[in-house]
């Protein structure tokens, strides 16, 4: 069973029968997202069952001659309202199935920000129709099934437009750091010193959550999952029409990245609200958009 589906409204789906249940409930709501005719003269097909604007399950398997459909996997997906990123992107193939990982280079989290690939059927259909491969952006989404409200942290004007500008500027160091500037090194790395010697001295007398802002940070051992803390930008409160339970879409701004968060209202402590902070663990999904 997968782990994230209660994030989409199915927390009392608990065992292979509900899930098998489920699914068949699924199928017959489902709606076709592509068909792709494979060389050993099977069809392989991904279907869609939504269940709330944005919010749905994809499941994908061959299908025969006779309309017979063999399920191969499936997994909640939530589309991402924007653009989170315009790195290059590279996709790669998981060894266990016919699923994909994307990885973007995106130095404003410090690190190679890995998700799952949504919309991995249309790389697919692309790739067999020699299509461009080449991505123009990612829609970054993610779930959550373990979440937090924090406060915020109060600043003044100037402190915010402080910093903006630091971030700018740190941001334009950390790419010519990428592109072999030295000076750029040597300056990023006097700031960190810098950094660590003033948290060094708050955290004796504050709250690590009143000195750290927001946090992008690897989670366990599977690299599309994160520990996550950012502003809360907009809620949005959505309803799963077959159990009634009620999702958070939560757009998230962590470490100058915007994205979609979705968690079961249930799984949720606190009462999310702009400006405030969501704490959590997340599996990073993302739909690349391919250019033309």
């Amino acid at each position: 069973m997968h782990k994230f589906l209660r994030a989409a409204g199915f927390r009392g789906c608990k065992t292979r029968r509900e899930e098998e249940e489920l699914l068949s409930v699924l199928m017959n709501h489902k709606i076709e997202t592509g068909r792709l005719e494979l060389p050993e003269g099977t069809t392989y097909v991904e279907y869609h069952s939504e269940l709330a604007p944005g919010i749905g399950v994809r499941m994908a398997g061959e299908e025969t001659a006779e309309g017979e459909f063999h399920l191969d996997y499936y997994f909640p997906y939530l589309n991402g309202d924007f653009a989170s990123s315009k790195e290059e992107c590279t996709i790669e193939r998981h060894a266990e199935k016919e699923t994909y990982a994307g990885m973007l280079d995106e130095y404003k989290v410090g690190i190679s920000l890995i998700f799952y690939v949504s919309n991995s059927m249309e790389y697919r259909i692309r790739r067999q129709n020699h299509l461009s491969l080449d991505s123009e952006s990612v829609n970054l989404s993610a779930w959550s099934v373990d979440g937090k409200i924090l406060l915020p942290i109060q600043k003044t004007a100037r402190q915010i437009e402080l910093a903006k500008v630091a971030s700018i500027n740190r941001n334009s160091l950390l790419e010519a750091a990428k592109h072999g500037d030295e000076d750029a090194m040597e300056t990023l790395t006097i700031e960190d010193i810098d950094l660590y010697s003033k948290i060094s001295r708050r955290i004796r007398k504050e709250d690590v959550y009143s000195i750290i802002e927001s946090c992008f940070m690897p989670w366990g051992i599977e690299c599309d999952q994160y520990a996550i803390v950012g502003e809360i930008k907009e809620v949005r409160s959505l309803t799963n029409f077959i159990t009634g339970e009620e999702i958070y879409n939560l757009t998230i701004e962590c470490n100058d990245i915007m994205f979609n968060v979705g968690i079961n209202q249930a799984d949720l402590l606190g009462e999310p609200a702009p400006g405030r902070r969501f704490k959590g663990q997340i599996w990073m999904t993302g739909k690349v958009n391919f250019r033309d």
